[in-house]
């Protein structure tokens, strides 16, 4: 992995944190998950925003396939790895450390350090583009395109995990939905 890529890594993980406290410190009634989820938030806008900066082709954005990441592409991986470096160590600290979000960060992160090490990013688009309506073909197209193995099953993996936290997420609607239409009821 290139300096400039690993400097990029450190700052973002610093820069996350940094975020956290400042949040924590201008917020400090709030809870702990609150300055988390601000965080993620700005994550997440972040990461759609310079992924759409780094489609080449919106006629084919996965195109072509299993190529070489283009440096903004490469930022763009750097800053996500940074991010979920960032938030597997902030959920230590929470109040229980659960299994399945163990999990997710650490398959993040050996999927985001491959992309970086292969210079690879199909893989990644999964988490910045509609996880479960793009994601599926993009797994596949990535499984099939001539791609090393460790890309291949970090495709599959995040796929699989995204499917999981998209499954928890419908549970958790229908749980909402649920308890609503029964208090409205009684």
């Amino acid at each position: 992995m290139e300096d400039n890529i690993m400097n990029l890594v450190v700052v973002g993980v610093i820069s996350w944190s940094t975020i956290f406290l400042l949040t924590r410190r201008v917020f400090p009634k709030l809870s702990f998950d609150f300055s988390n989820r601000v965080v993620s938030t700005i994550h997440a806008t972040l990461a759609v925003i310079l992924a759409s900066l780094t489609v080449q082709d919106w006629r084919c954005p996965v195109c072509p396939l299993a190529s070489k990441s283009s440096p903004k592409q490469m930022q763009t991986l750097a800053m996500s790895l940074s991010y979920m470096i960032y938030d597997m160590v902030c959920c230590l600290f929470d109040k229980q450390v659960k299994l399945d979000n163990s999990i997710h960060h650490l398959v993040s992160i050996v999927g985001f350090g491959a992309g970086l090490a292969y210079k690879k990013i199909l893989f990644a688009v999964i988490f910045t583009f509609a996880r479960m309506g793009g994601g599926p073909y993009l797994t596949y197209v990535t499984l099939v395109a001539n791609n090393p193995f460790l890309i291949k099953a970090m495709a599959l993996g995040l796929q699989l995990v995204s499917a999981f936290w998209f499954y928890k997420i419908v549970l958790m609607v229908r749980y909402k939905l649920t308890k609503r239409t029964s208090t409205k009821v009684a």
